[in-house]
């Protein structure tokens, strides 16, 4: 089939290489000027399956009202808050129910193990050598966050994750350039998670997809989606629309947009994370791969010759401003654990990129409902962790196979509920 994606994030370009792989002619279109140019540019690059959970969880929403107060709250609400952010809002309140949060949680932590065995395939079978280390170390500073992170354990006890309960000695065997000076009262290692550079697999990848025949369409904005006897596009600055077979939409925040006009209200909103780059100053001094600080929800990562440091989650706002206590938060947190390691006197990155969230947890992947239009999106903060996944669940579906990974529970349906 003749198949047009339009989105060139992670999850885009994992969706192009999978049709590609099976024999589809496929061409992305991007309205940015390259691949990975918006929420996958700088994200912590976590790939840890048994932490991707939902969003909308029992207790949540006391947590986030708890934090509004604080300089270094990990959730914060701003100004201004358009209508699909407070549509969302009470969509997400919802959800915070048990019942709800299980399902959907067994549903993300399956399609996050079966992404990451995808992921490893992909790497392999084409040789791609990108920034990665392996192992990730959630911090625990107070016996209080210990006690807090014991549930989040049982979910990592019944996923069958492999990880242990370390002392700060132990802790400092596995990261020996953790701040002496900094008291913890202990952590989680779990030694087959590992951190990426998400942004340059999917450069690579993107390489190989065109190797494959893949088209990618740069500085290229859809203006509107029909559906009728095919897929047509209106391309900004093309007189005459473009047909295709089928559509993946893989847009992110646009996809709402563009697919609101077809009647599919689809309740994405924009959850904006921060993060700082810069390049190591001294590697005695810089993590070994990644660590999570469970009480400030920020991760430090190892990525070549850098360190990164993302976290936050900020609904409303802009996206061209960036918070100052968000910012803060990070500089706080490497400064704790890891004095000295990132030479912050100059080119340092800060970076706030939108993810696109759907309020009740897993993604949407799979048919629209509409012939021909097919949904790869609202991955929110784990695209990275959930796209290889999701792009060979999306691609066998297209292909009219039956996927790996049991679908029920992402698809449109979700909608009605």
């Amino acid at each position: 089939m003749k198949i047009a994606v339009i989105g060139a994030g992670i999850v885009g370009v994992t969706t192009a290489y999978e049709l590609a792989c099976d024999g589809h002619e496929v061409t992305v279109l991007e309205r940015c000027g390259a691949a990975a140019e918006e929420a996958s540019f700088a994200n912590a690059g976590l790939v840890a399956p048994g932490y991707v959970t939902p969003w909308a969880a029992p207790g949540m929403p006391a947590k986030v009202l708890g934090h509004l107060l604080s300089h270094y709250a990990p959730v914060k609400v701003s100004l201004p808050l358009a209508t699909r952010d407070l549509v969302w809002m009470w969509k997400w309140l919802r959800a915070c129910n048990l019942e709800t949060y299980l399902a959907h949680r067994t549903k993300l932590q399956r399609l996050a193990f079966y992404s990451r065995e995808r992921l490893h395939h992909i790497t392999n079978d084409l040789s791609l050598e990108y920034e990665r280390s392996d192992g990730y170390m959630v911090l625990l500073r107070s016996e209080k966050d210990s006690k807090l992170a014991q549930p989040g354990l049982q979910v990592l006890r019944e996923a069958g994750v492999s990880f242990r309960e370390v002392s700060p000695a132990e802790a400092r065997k596995v990261e020996p350039a953790l701040n002496p000076d900094t008291p913890f009262f202990g952590a989680i290692h779990l030694p087959d998670d590992e951190v990426g550079n998400c942004r340059q697999f999917a450069l690579l990848l993107k390489g190989k997809a065109q190797r494959l025949g893949v088209d990618f369409q740069f500085n290229t904005e859809v203006k509107s989606v029909a559906c009728a006897k095919g897929v047509c596009l209106d391309i900004a600055g093309e007189s005459v629309g473009r047909q295709y077979d089928a559509l993946v939409m893989c847009a992110g925040l646009a996809s709402a947009r563009l697919l609101a006009p077809l009647g599919l209200k689809i309740p994405l909103t924009a959850v904006h994370g921060y993060s700082v780059s810069a390049s190591i100053r001294e590697p005695l001094n810089a993590p070994r791969s990644a660590v999570m600080d469970e009480r400030y929800k920020v991760a430090i990562s190892r990525l070549g010759n850098r360190v990164r440091v993302a976290g936050s989650a900020e609904l409303g706002g802009t996206p061209d401003k960036m918070r100052l206590s968000s910012l803060q938060t990070l500089y706080k947190v490497l400064q704790d654990w890891f004095p000295g390691a990132a030479n912050l006197s100059g080119g340092v990155q800060e970076w706030k990129g939108a993810r696109p969230m759907l309020p009740n947890g897993p993604p949407m992947i799979g048919a629209s409902g509409i012939a021909g239009l097919w949904l790869n999106l609202g991955h929110g903060s784990s695209g990275w962790a959930l796209s290889c996944g999701s792009a060979r669940m999306l691609a066998d579906l297209v292909g009219g196979k039956s996927p790996d990974l049991d679908v029920a529970g992402f698809g449109v349906a979700r909608l009605r509920a």
